[in-house]
């Protein structure tokens, strides 16, 4: 399980540009609070390999999964969130667990830390509020 900003990082497979090559479905971690990205630790290695020798090529487009012949079906299985799930209840566990956070940092009296968290609350609240919206608008209930 990955961390980022006070966010557990949800895993899923993306496009990654390397140089001018975009390597498509690469496995990835994404922050939900930041947008980071990180590559999956388990393919790091075959990433670079690979990004590096299509570099070398020339190649404008590759798919990772045509060159990696890794198992993936647990890549992912340490990760609190996945990308398949439901983005309400992808942001409400975040939230719980930002709020579990919240009340650690209190006990410990970690100002820096709770600030930081509320900040995290923040926007994951206004995430909450847009997907709550967009259902509405939808017909969604």
């Amino acid at each position: 399980m990955s961390f980022c900003c006070g966010a557990s990082m949800i895993g899923t497979k993306g496009t990654l540009k390397h140089y001018r090559t975009h390597i498509h479905n690469v496995p990835i971690l994404f922050c939900p609070v930041c947008h980071r990205v990180e590559i999956h630790h388990s393919i790091e290695n075959e990433y670079e390999i690979l990004a590096e020798y299509a570099h070398g090529d020339g190649a404008s487009e590759i798919d990772f999964q045509d060159y990696v012949d890794k198992e993936d079906k647990g890549i992912f299985e340490n990760c609190v969130n996945n990308e398949n799930e439901d983005p309400m209840d992808v942001v409400t566990s975040q939230i719980d667990m930002a709020l579990d956070l919240l009340i650690f940092a209190k006990q410990l009296n970690d100002q820096a830390w709770q600030d930081e968290l509320k900040k995290r609350l923040g926007v994951l609240n206004g995430r909450r509020n847009k997907l709550r919206q967009r259902r509405t608008s939808e017909g969604y209930c």
